[in-house]
């Protein structure tokens, strides 16, 4: 599934990532671009991102500043 449209980025897109050491929004940001365009999909991607990184509330060091 799309989760950033902007971006062309899915759901699966953001799962491998990361599984290869993405953690935080910032990260996947440069990564793939998501949330990087009009925003809408940053809430969703990010907890997509935290679900596969099974973290339920990340420090606020791993939040985007």
């Amino acid at each position: 599934m799309f989760v950033c449209v902007c971006n062309g980025v899915t759901e699966r897109q953001i799962r491998e990532a990361a599984c290869e050491g993405v953690y935080s929004m910032t990260e996947l940001r440069t990564r793939l671009g998501v949330g990087a365009g009009c925003g809408t999909c940053a809430e969703f991607a990010e907890s997509v991102l935290h679900e596969t990184l099974q973290i339920d509330r990340p420090p606020r060091a791993l939040l985007p500043a």
